[in-house]
């Protein structure tokens, strides 16, 4: 995105993996729009993302993975965040998760986050992240060797460069079923959080904080793995690295109090009543999001 007077415009790029389902004719049909496509083989998302990275112009830089999408307004919101704050290298806001068909589902709400959370592994919402493009070039892009982490290990080579900020507002809508990433492979995500907390604690811009604050950042990254091993249906891995995160850091761990209770009840063989404890809290996710119509007029699909 490159500012022009009080606008901007925007560059859209398209990378393909070489799709057969269909892609590659709509991305033909709109190609007069693009700066630039491609439709072929990559070596992984993190691969196939450089290469958009490495095309594109604009000064403000941002990503949408194919089943993702922003909510009105969030483009000019984020583009106004960068530009009122100077020293920032990346904005963020809130976000929703969304089923298949776009039934909404959560409400994401962060914090004002620096590097000191993201190095407890607080998590951000990738599609409510802009970055400012002189940042992200001397952050090195994404690492081509992380497949499932490889957001977060971005923010926090940001956040070690220059400040990062959070918006107030829903930006985006992250989706959510059983043949998304984050669920189909919630275990990998889980080992992959574990292989990046070695990487945060040997990185030397980070190492002072960690040194500092090693308890934290080991019992964040225990806590986030337990949540991926809850979502990919294994109860059980998931109280064991609970067990261990609280044993690093009880008070962040607690925060995770009903998703705890939910993988008991699951080991315990009580898979009913942990079904009907987790649409519970479901409904209640679900009755407050419909409340964001009224602030931005979405046309969101209820069950």
């Amino acid at each position: 995105m490159a500012q022009r007077n009080d606008t901007f415009r925007l560059e859209y790029l398209i990378i393909d993996g070489g799709s057969t389902d269909g892609s590659l004719e709509i991305i033909q049909r709109y190609a007069e729009n693009l700066a630039w496509w491609v439709s072929e083989p990559d070596r992984g998302q993190a691969q196939a993302i450089n290469k958009g990275f490495q095309r594109a112009q604009g000064e403000i830089i941002a990503w949408l993975n194919s089943d993702d999408l922003y909510l009105p307004g969030a483009i000019s919101s984020a583009v106004q965040a960068l530009q009122s704050t100077p020293a920032s290298g990346m904005v963020f806001g809130n976000a929703l998760t969304i089923d298949a068909r776009g039934v909404p589902l959560n409400r994401l709400v962060f914090g004002d986050w620096g590097l000191a959370e993201l190095t407890r592994f607080r998590i951000i919402c990738q599609p409510a992240v802009f970055m400012r493009k002189a940042v992200l070039d001397q952050a090195g892009y994404l690492d081509t060797k992380y497949h499932y982490m490889l957001d977060h290990q971005l923010w926090l080579k940001i956040a070690s460069l220059a400040p990062i900020k959070h918006v107030e507002g829903f930006w985006a809508a992250a989706r959510h079923h059983a043949g998304a990433k984050n669920v189909a492979q919630a275990a990998e995500f889980s080992r992959e959080t574990m292989r990046l907390l070695d990487w945060v604690q040997a990185h030397p811009e980070l190492s002072d904080y960690v040194s500092r604050n090693s308890r934290q950042v080991i019992g964040g990254a225990t806590r986030l793995s337990a949540r991926y091993y809850l979502d990919g249906g294994m109860p059980f891995k998931a109280l064991l690295a609970y067990t261990k995160a609280f044993w690093y850091y009880p008070a962040y761990t607690l925060q995770h109090w009903h998703r705890i209770l939910y993988a008991l009840l699951c080991v315990l063989g009580g898979k009913s009543l942990a079904g009907w404890y987790n649409r519970l809290r479901a409904q209640a996710d679900v009755s407050d999001i419909y409340g964001l119509e009224n602030w931005y007029g979405l046309c969101l699909k209820k069950p």
